[in-house]
């Protein structure tokens, strides 16, 4: 069994405001296990970049689980386009730490930055890498992104030569091999959880009059403000509802090297589209601040151009929120159409606004989609997905390492 687990979570800290700058889901997933790894007794340290002075190197978050900070580049948040330029340096400050305070017995590496680092790691330390994407470079150039070259080598480098890959998904397995040509055997599908002692639907009359909006139509829009998460469409869905009642709430804050632009996008075109007094831009919210949102809210807009698996809509779906998403990627294996919210088409307005006014104007509906969110969320819950990964780390102590190909 593993008992001492690296994690590595280079360009975001587990610890960062998901929703804000480029803490999301993927903090919340790292977090979450490294969180459940340490209950159940695996030691876990969540390697991390320093971008602050004056702030302690080691952080103990609870017993056996702590946030280790490593300095590298700049003391602040660096763009995606320069991490290519620090990864050795960072790698060389993660080896220092490591030989001087004790081996790990796994490398667990999260989001394409990290598995270059834990893929060099890996040959120094002659110890298993597993490897979680989270997103794909591929994936969102398909989905119309820029395409990002280097990031698409690292990827398929580090694929290579980790000894598991963990897909959230079916279909991100089948991207990861018909994209990438990763080896089918190596791959792992381990579904992310959801906390169900701080998303559930229990409150929602409360919680509606918490936030100031107890007469409202509520429309709720989670997620970094950047183009691939899609806010610009949940703007559009109600202007083109024409229903005074609605109201949007839009819960989150810029992220990447477009987010400021976005955000100011935004807002020009609440103001082009005439519904001022029907949006609400609301600050990145703390977990249990969130799922107040969440039991509010009547409906859940989750209109992605492309989502590994969706946090937010499975977050929803716990605190018995209807959820009307793009059928892209995760959010079809979450969503359930036509039982716990509604699947349509990816990027169009007009895709969404039918489904939404269902569930605003029909409570025998909105009740019946929010008995079936509440049910289909509980399946899935991150105690159990720790307990699969601390048998898959079991395992590949049995196992010879992959040697790069």
């Amino acid at each position: 069994m593993a008992r001492r687990v690296a994690l590595f979570s280079v360009h975001t800290s587990p610890l960062a405001q998901p929703g804000s700058g480029d803490g999301g889901g993927m903090n919340v997933y790292v977090d979450s296990i490294a969180r459940s790894l340490a209950a159940a007794g695996v030691t876990c340290d969540v390697f991390t970049r320093a971008d602050a002075l004056d702030v302690p190197q080691v952080v103990e978050v609870t017993p056996g689980y702590r946030v280790v900070k490593i300095e590298a580049g700049p003391l602040r948040s660096v763009a995606s386009y320069a991490w290519p330029g620090l990864i050795d340096e960072y790698t060389a400050a993660a080896r220092s730490f490591i030989l001087a305070n004790g081996s790990y017995d796994v490398l667990h590496a999260n989001y394409w930055v990290s598995g270059a680092v834990a893929h060099a790691l890996k040959h120094d330390l002659d110890v298993p890498l597993v490897t979680t994407f989270h997103t794909l470079a591929l994936v969102k150039e398909q989905a119309g992104f820029d395409s990002e070259p280097e990031r698409e080598l690292i990827e398929a480098s580090v694929m290579r030569c980790s000894d598991v890959m963990l897909a959230n998904t079916i279909d991100e397995r089948d991207q990861l091999v018909g994209m990438y040509g990763a080896t089918p055997s190596r791959i792992e599908v381990l579904s992310p959880g959801v906390d169900h002692e701080v998303f559930n639907p229990h409150g929602r009359v409360a919680d509606r009059s918490a936030i100031g909006f107890p007469g409202k139509k509520i429309i709720l829009f989670a997620g970094r403000i950047q183009p691939l998460k899609g806010a610009d469409v949940a703007v559009r869905v109600v202007a083109m509802l024409k229903d005074p009642d609605a109201h949007l709430l839009l819960v989150g804050g810029p992220s990447g090297i477009d987010g400021e632009r976005e955000m100011r996008r935004l807002r020009a075109l609440v103001e082009e589209l005439d519904v001022v007094g029907q949006v609400s831009f609301v600050p990145p919210q703390s977990h249990n601040a969130l799922a107040q949102y969440y039991r509010a809210a009547d409906v859940c807009v989750v209109p992605s151009r492309t989502e590994s698996f969706g946090l937010v809509a499975l977050e929803a779906a716990a605190c018995g929120t209807p959820v009307v998403a793009s059928a892209v990627g995760g959010l079809t294996h979450i969503v359930a159409d036509g039982q716990s919210g509604f699947l349509v088409g990816c990027c169009d307005a007009a895709n969404f606004v039918e489904p939404v006014r269902q569930v605003l104007n029909d409570p025998a509906l909105a009740d019946e989609l929010s008995r079936g969110a509440t049910r289909l969320a509980a399946m899935r819950s991150w105690s159990v997905a720790g307990a699969r990964l601390r048998r898959l780390y079991a395992d590949l102590g049995a196992r010879e390492l992959v040697l790069c190909k």
